[in-house]
């Protein structure tokens, strides 16, 4: 599964700095929002509004000047290169209007498909750096305002030396098997009539197959076993590192947890209710493992 969404391109060099700034690829964001060409709507036919209003391509800003954004850009970052390519990033302050002609501001979900897939792919890990640099401009410990090094991507403080590294928080995702069925949640934010499978961070002191036990007994009430990794994903809603496994049932009754799932149960893998889109590693882990048992029983 080495095509999910946010995964690096083969052709990517990672670099922190940049010997001879030109100009190459942006990667601007206002907020979450990217900074973007826009092509006309898409004429596929299709009864989903969504797809219907979605555009046939999108591209990225490619500028000569260096500097162009001037002092319009609270914050500026080298990516590294690109297919031999410089990539910056930047960031710009909420409610500013788009500064090229024919551009506007769009969600990175929303140009799935749509964005080049290796831009695409680089506009994740663009948003993290950036979220990263605005949110460790000062020093943790003593509060004082930290210094980017040239070697490496980290914020330093000078006072105290405690360095900030960017930072990835580990979340294990499980889609639980009993027979030909598989166990599906609902939380309170997901969008109507969306299920999927279970998921949460990893806490200290914790092993991937530890917290998904835990996670799992928390929100249903379900124990599990026979816990096996299938494939991990950035998820730069803000700084995720999703890593998802199979596990089967072992005991329990469904429980939904309060506050934390709104509903739970069982699925037939011939009868599965709407599931997440196609740019999450959850919708290609329960397609990947229903498919496996409806494979399984058609023997």
């Amino acid at each position: 599964m080495s095509d999910l969404p946010f995964s690096r391109p083969d052709d990517f060099e990672h670099l922190v700095a940049c010997d001879a700034p030109a100009g190459g690829t942006w990667f601007v964001f206002r907020g979450t929002d990217l900074l973007v060409e826009l092509g006309p709507p898409d004429p596929s036919p299709t009864d989903d509004l969504r797809v219907r209003q979605r555009p046939s391509w999108a591209r990225l800003p490619l500028l000569k000047n260096h500097n162009w954004l001037g002092e319009a850009a609270l914050r500026t970052l080298y990516l590294g290169r690109l297919g031999g390519g410089d990539c910056w990033a930047a960031e710009l302050a909420a409610e500013t209007a788009a500064p090229l002609p024919g551009s506007s501001w769009q969600g990175l979900r929303t140009l799935f498909t749509v964005l080049d897939d290796r831009h695409f792919a680089l506009a994740g890990r663009a948003l993290q750096l950036v979220d990263w640099d605005r949110t460790h401009q000062f020093c943790g410990r003593c509060g004082t305002p930290t210094e980017a090094k040239r070697e490496e991507r980290v914020r330093v403080c000078p006072t105290c030396k405690l360095s900030a590294y960017p930072r990835v928080a580990p979340a294990v995702m499980g889609l639980v098997r009993r027979g030909n069925e598989v166990l599906l949640a609902r939380s309170p934010h997901f969008p109507p009539g969306m299920w999927s499978a279970l998921a949460g961070f990893v806490e200290p002191g914790e092993s991937l197959e530890q917290c998904l036990a835990r996670e799992v007994e928390e929100e249903v009430g379900v124990q599990i076993s026979n816990i096996r990794y299938l494939t991990s994903q950035s998820w730069p809603f803000p700084h995720s590192l999703m890593i998802a496994f199979t596990c089967e049932w072992v005991s329990g009754v469904i429980r939904p947890q309060a506050g934390e799932i709104e509903d739970a149960k069982w699925f037939d893998v011939l009868h599965l209710p709407k599931l997440p889109s196609k740019i999450s590693i959850a919708r290609r882990l329960i397609d990947a493992y229903t498919a496996q048992i409806r494979g399984e029983f058609a023997k």
